[in-house]
């Protein structure tokens, strides 16, 4: 299995749309035996759903999502993992071996870039401005 992690910083980068790199895992036995950050090259939330699938991403972690990311995702056969935060290495691993705790109602409503947007979960650490 492949996993995409929404990164900056060695975490778990607070809002999907933005994200400017995703650290990916390839996960073989419940283990992760490769790791690599790649950039996301600025696509914006509905460029990053291909972006992903041409990866050979099969599951994401992140912490803020909004619906039309999620569709996208969706429509790319790409499990989300929302609601997320902390250190990315250690979430990966979590995942990899069914332990990841996250919260599958993570949602953000935003606006266009440089506008503020809330978030309808607190869990992912993010205080309502998702990396704002």
């Amino acid at each position: 299995m492949k996993i995409a992690v929404t990164y900056e910083n060695g975490m778990v980068f607070q809002h999907f749309g933005h994200t400017q790199q995703f650290k990916l895992y390839e996960v073989n036995g419940g283990q992760i035996s490769e790791r690599k950050i790649v950039d996301a090259g600025g696509s914006g939330h509905g460029a990053l759903a291909g972006f992903l699938k041409s990866l050979g991403v099969e599951a994401l972690i992140c912490g803020g999502i909004g619906g039309g990311a999620r569709s996208a995702l969706a429509e790319a056969g790409i499990a989300i993992y929302p609601g997320v935060s902390g250190v990315a290495d250690v979430q990966a691993a979590a995942l990899a071996e069914g332990k990841l705790v996250y919260d599958p109602n993570t949602m953000c409503a935003h606006h266009h870039e440089g506008e503020s947007h809330s978030c309808r979960s607190e869990s992912h650490g993010c205080g309502g401005s998702c990396g704002k």
